[in-house]
């Protein structure tokens, strides 16, 4: 029997690494090399449809799309071992078919590895804290305000694309799917460690910090 919440995260990656993709190539067409414009357009498009998924799947899932998040969800109780397991393979399986249904739609080979080089301290540095960012947004909010929780996350995301050298990819699935484009949003599978590295890192971190501002003692 499919287990709906895994179905659920299942069809929030797919939507999600699709839009991050998709947008990204379409912002890279219309910008003209306009840098900025393009990572603006980017950005209003994941943060809408992050409202949108959060807003409408939140309530099945929990609406993860995002491995760091699922793996605090476990260290915390909030999800079994066997569940973990499963949401993560629908994040990144569905999730890399997202990848390819954005190359599909714009007529692009889908078989691609990114050329597009993202390392350095300070990136690695910024995925870190960005990461943490993120899961500090979403259990603060989960705890004071469950209602608030699309808009902050999305808010939080578009403010994370501009304040952080990275943009704040801040998901090790969606790290890993984006090596698999060589578009705007991609990045070389060759810098991929580094940036899940510092994505765990800033995710244990925000936990622990969590734990101490959210939780009853």
């Amino acid at each position: 029997m499919i287990n709906r919440a895994v179905c659920a995260e299942a069809v929030g990656s797919f939507f999600l690494f699709a839009t991050v993709i998709g947008s990204g190539i379409m912002a890279a067409n219309l910008s003209q090399g306009n840098l900025a414009i393009a990572l603006l357009g980017n950005t209003m498009a994941t943060a809408a449809i992050l409202f949108v998924l959060i807003a409408m799947l939140g309530p099945v899932s929990g609406a993860h799309f995002n491995p760091a998040v699922s793996l605090i969800a476990a260290w915390r109780g909030e999800l079994s071992v066997r569940l973990l397991f499963a949401y993560i393979g629908a994040q990144l399986l569905f999730g890399i078919m997202g990848v390819w249904a954005a190359h599909l739609m714009f007529e692009m080979p889908v078989l691609q590895l990114s050329t597009t080089a993202r390392t350095g301290l300070g990136q690695w540095l910024a995925e870190a804290i960005a990461t943490f960012g993120l899961i500090l947004t979403i259990l603060g909010t989960v705890r004071h305000r469950a209602e608030w929780v699309p808009a902050s996350v999305a808010l939080y995301i578009t403010a994370a694309y501009w304040f952080t050298s990275s943009t704040s990819f801040a998901n090790p699935a969606i790290t890993i799917a984006r090596s698999l484009t060589d578009s705007f949003s991609g990045i070389a599978p060759f810098d991929v460690p580094m940036f899940l590295l510092a994505q765990l890192v800033g995710a244990a971190c925000a936990a622990a910090v969590a734990r101490f501002l959210f939780d009853k003692v």
